[in-house]
């Protein structure tokens, strides 16, 4: 369930600056709305953790999220590295499940699904579709208040355009995340918004967001950079005139500082 919240576009950090209490606090004094809370390189959150940032969020109302660990492909050729990325991913889903506390709201739990190695798309996208089922079902049978968020990336090598991300959501029941700026690498800066919102705007859901200025070439994502203002009002005057429920999250060098100048900028088309 989402939160009715008084924005339709809600705005924050990728990264929380650790499971300190104070770091939440000074992302809601700050006036934004949302933390994406990372694992990328392993995870470092505790039970325990997650359990006190739920209590404190009961009066803070952030929309928290977890980005699980890069180190996921569920399209690997060894099994057994299959059977780790679900390990990491479910690993993600039980810290979001405390991290939910007694809220209706889930928590988005964020992954890059995996590589095509030297298979068809149609035959990654079935065993891509296969394994998010099985933690779909694990995900059922312990309760967690949890929705998996399978990402658009940004290479050509990597599993995850539009399409797949959407026809995954549809056929698997997860929800997906959305990163604008891998979509924007992963076709060598050639977005084509309109036909990216007309999509969004065909679920008739709120979306899980991703956005920063990017680095790529012809093989796509090279590495995020700081957010060009001139690129938020693109993206911005976009979103308004499709009317879309979004949370973006600013994973640039700077997040916390990007994402107020997201805010910024947003409050001032308002």
């Amino acid at each position: 369930m989402i939160r009715k919240m008084k924005n339709k576009i809600l705005i924050g950090p990728a990264g929380s600056g650790g499971a300190e209490l104070a770091s939440f606090e000074k992302i809601k004094k700050a006036g934004l709305d949302a933390v994406e809370i990372e694992f990328t390189y392993g995870i470092w959150m505790t039970k325990e953790q997650a359990i006190k940032i739920a209590e404190l969020n009961k009066k803070l109302e952030l929309r928290l999220s977890i980005h699980a660990p890069y180190f996921i492909n569920l399209n690997a050729v060894e099994k057994q590295k299959i059977g780790a990325s679900r390990a990491r991913i479910l690993k993600s889903c039980e810290i979001g499940h405390y991290l939910a506390g007694d809220s209706k709201e889930k928590i988005n739990i964020v992954f890059h699904p995996g590589f095509y190695l030297k298979d068809t798309k149609e035959k990654t996208y079935e065993t891509i579709k296969s394994e998010i089922l099985k933690i779909q079902e694990e995900i059922k049978e312990k309760d967690w208040k949890v929705e998996l968020c399978p990402e658009t990336t940004g290479k050509p090598s990597q599993f995850g355009d539009l399409d797949e991300i959407i026809n995954l959501m549809k056929e698997t029941q997860c929800h997906i995340c959305v990163d604008f700026s891998h979509l924007k690498a992963r076709y060598n800066g050639k977005i084509d918004y309109e036909l990216v919102m007309d999509k969004l705007k065909q679920l008739k859901k709120q979306i899980h967001a991703h956005f920063s200025g990017i680095e790529y070439s012809e093989k796509g994502e090279r590495r995020h950079i700081l957010t060009p203002e001139k690129e938020i009002k693109e993206l911005f005057g976009y979103l308004k005139k499709y009317n879309l429920e979004l949370t973006i999250i600013n994973e640039s060098p700077n997040p916390f500082g990007d994402a107020l100048k997201m805010k910024k900028i947003l409050e001032e088309i308002k």
